[in-house]
């Protein structure tokens, strides 16, 4: 097997609790300088941008900041702080719920995403806490959807990342929500979903397709009030929108869900009626340490406690994000 080149570490410090961007140089092509195919690949910049940025030092490589000629060489790295989009806050505390020499367990908001990725990069989980509680090496064990609240697992130490996210690679994580959802007479209950879910880069709806499950769940009524359920989801596997999707197929898609049945486009800065869905429990066997863990969100989830308020728009508190 070919062997993935090793990647040295970043030359550049965090800024804002964000890493540099990072580029490997690809093993071929035409271009005569750094310069050229850095134009080539980032259209949206503009070779000004650029060229003020070559200028100014601010791309570097492993020996120092990369000059407006330097020659292009295959398969070298480069780093470069991006200039950070104007981000709404995200006006929800996200809470620590444990913090050892090992773990961060948070109990994120609705809206807050856990790590940078698209226009939410210095407005996430992973920047505000690596800010706050001053670890720059902390990362993410895994990635909970910007519009689910509950519970996220972030690893200390970079030498046990890879044990941390194995436990949920290889499906060791007990994992536990909550989600409000209209209540389906004719809908049997306790039944397991399992179905083949594929998501295309750059699309924001996840789909069923036939063919071979790849993701499968486990859906019970744990409470009936009026129209409404409060259901109890427990997910074997982690496709992306899993639990939304699965929800939508059986008819009783989530409340707030602004994508399943059908997307819509929210306002950034629309923070009112958030998703009804809850990371609420996470039980493991640390492999690290060997002790069992089990971890419980706080938060509850606000069309349950008060439809009225969440119907309103009003989110906020606890039983809110």
């Amino acid at each position: 097997m070919r062997r993935k080149p090793k990647v040295p570490p970043a030359p550049l410090p965090q800024r804002d609790g964000v890493d540099p961007v990072r580029l490997r140089l690809p093993p071929g092509g035409l271009w005569t300088t750094v310069r050229d195919h850095l134009v080539e690949r980032l259209p949206a910049a503009g070779p000004g941008t650029i060229d003020a940025m070559l200028r100014e030092r601010r791309i570097v490589g492993t020996d120092g900041p990369v000059a407006p000629d330097a020659p292009f060489v295959p398969g070298a790295f480069v780093w470069f702080h991006r200039d950070l989009p104007d981000e709404v806050p995200v006006p929800f505390s996200l809470d620590v719920l444990h913090h050892d020499e090992n773990l961060v367990v948070v109990d994120k908001p609705h809206f807050l995403a856990t790590t940078p990725r698209g226009s939410h990069v210095a407005e996430t989980a992973l920047a505000r806490l690596r800010r706050d509680l001053r670890i720059p090496e902390l990362s993410p064990a895994h990635r909970l959807d910007r519009l689910t609240a509950g519970l996220a697992m972030f690893v200390v130490r970079p030498e046990h990342r890879r044990a941390y996210q194995m436990l949920f690679q290889e499906r060791r994580v007990r994992k536990e929500y909550q989600a409000v959802a209209p209540f389906a007479p004719g809908l049997v209950l306790p039944c397991t979903v399992r179905s083949r879910i594929v998501k295309e880069r750059g699309v924001i709806a996840a789909r069923e397709v036939p063919g071979p499950p790849n993701s499968e769940s486990r859906i019970e009524l744990a409470e009936r009030r009026g129209g409404l359920g409060r259901y109890r989801l427990l997910p074997l596997t982690g496709r992306t929108h899993q639990l939304r999707l699965h929800m939508s197929s059986l008819g009783v898609p989530l409340l707030g869900d602004p994508v399943y049945p059908v997307v819509t486009d929210p306002a950034p800065d629309d923070f009112g009626r958030p998703l009804q869905l809850l990371a609420d429990v996470v039980e493991f066997t640390d492999p690290v340490t060997g002790e069992l863990r089990r971890f419980e969100s706080r938060r509850t989830l606000q069309a349950w406690s008060s439809y009225e308020g969440w119907a309103g728009g009003g989110a906020g508190g606890r039983s809110g994000p």
